[in-house]
């Protein structure tokens, strides 16, 4: 075993977007549809979730929770016999979370077309220790141009996912204070 370089005492470590970016694929099956005959729009968020945990847990070295899943957007209906690829990858990360953009693209069994678009989705994860504590994680290093625009995307959803926060919380204060809400 080779001894890798320590980052300096108080540094935080970083971590290049590569470092952790992956697909999961699963072929769809009769027991994963809705009543309309297309893929439960649950199954595919599930598989987002494993794949963007996978991805929030590489980045991080270690055990990290699913805190929001920000947005979902299904494109197109899945169908039974698709292959289904979930691309995740870290797109920023603050002291303890990240968020983990996620590409879902669907191969038709009985079409020779290149995989298609079908949804999307942004999750915040957080990491955890052992006691289910924050803990801190590496920076993530945009590499390519898109990797960057996706970073800076994913500063403008943490500001409105904050305000947003933010805004609720003082609503439902105001709220209580005048005794409409308990």
């Amino acid at each position: 075993m080779t001894d890798q370089p320590q980052p300096p005492e108080g540094a935080v470590p970083v971590k290049p977007t590569s470092a952790s970016r992956t697909t999961l694929s699963h072929i769809m099956t009769s027991h994963d549809t809705n009543l309309l005959g297309t893929v439960h729009g649950g199954v595919i968020m599930k598989l987002v979730d494993d794949a963007a945990g996978a991805v929030a847990g590489r980045h991080s070295g270690g055990p990290a929770v699913t805190a929001s899943m920000d947005e979902m957007v299904f494109l197109e209906p899945v169908r039974v016999g698709d292959l289904v690829h979930v691309r995740a990858q870290v797109n920023w990360t603050g002291r303890s979370s990240m968020e983990v953009g996620v590409r879902v693209m669907a191969e038709r069994w009985n079409e020779s077309t290149p995989a298609q678009q079908v949804g999307s989705a942004y999750l915040v994860f957080a990491a955890v220790d052992e006691e289910g504590k924050p803990r801190r994680v590496p920076e993530v290093v945009p590499e390519t141009e898109r990797d960057k625009r996706r970073y800076q995307e994913a500063q403008i959803r943490r500001t409105h996912r904050l305000a947003r926060r933010r805004a609720i919380k003082e609503l439902r204060e105001r709220r209580v204070a005048e005794g409409i809400d308990d």
